[in-house]
């Protein structure tokens, strides 16, 4: 499953990418002009990374693979396929108010799929486990589809507060869950301890 989501995040960057076209000119204003496809790059850019870095993380805690799991995980893949289409309309179109609004809602259904795989990876691990204690707060999850609806509702107000919101959701989830770490850190002492 993690191979086969490093594959699929990495066509995803790729595909972005690719949404790049050489400008004509060949001074410094040729790239002002591509200005908002390379913020909305940026963006997606990170988006995708601290996806595959928090996935990274969280497989690791996979005890029994299931067809449930691969489904939900499968369910993450597809919002984050769309991540390419959404940043390449929201960067072409200036970060026009439905564009910057279907970011919004596509990062949205990401958070949500990859809050039910976490669950799912829960369920195989006893109420009392670190990782379960560890994740069952979750602050950062419950959180960010209420940043989220935020930024797809002031998108018809402000693009821009829209994408101070996208970036206040990346920042919380920049750095990998060091809750899912300390609970890997745990659970590699017990194995050595055994």
């Amino acid at each position: 499953m993690e191979a086969f989501s490093d594959g699929v995040l990495a066509i995803i960057i790729t595909i972005m990418v690719l949404e790049f076209k050489v400008p004509e000119d060949h001074d410094w204003g040729a790239l002002v002009e591509l200005g908002p496809k390379i913020l909305s790059y940026i963006f997606s850019f990170v988006y995708v990374g601290i996806y595959w870095n928090n996935h990274h993380h969280l497989v690791h805690m996979v005890r029994t693979m299931s067809g449930r799991l691969m489904w939900l995980n499968l369910l993450l893949l597809f919002w984050l396929s769309l991540v390419p289409f959404t940043t390449a309309w929201m960067g072409e179109s200036h970060f026009a108010s439905t564009p910057t609004a279907l970011y919004g809602i596509i990062l949205m259904l990401a958070a949500l799929s990859y809050w039910l795989l976490q669950r799912a990876i829960m369920k195989q691990h006893a109420s009392d486990s670190q990782f379960v204690m560890a994740l069952g707060k979750d602050l950062k999850g419950k959180l960010s589809p209420v940043l989220y609806l935020i930024a797809i509702l002031t998108a018809y107000v402000s693009a821009w507060i829209s994408c101070f919101f996208f970036v206040l959701v990346a920042v919380i989830w920049f750095v990998p869950d060091k809750r899912i770490e300390q609970a890997l850190k745990g659970h590699a002492i017990n194995n050595k301890a055994q």
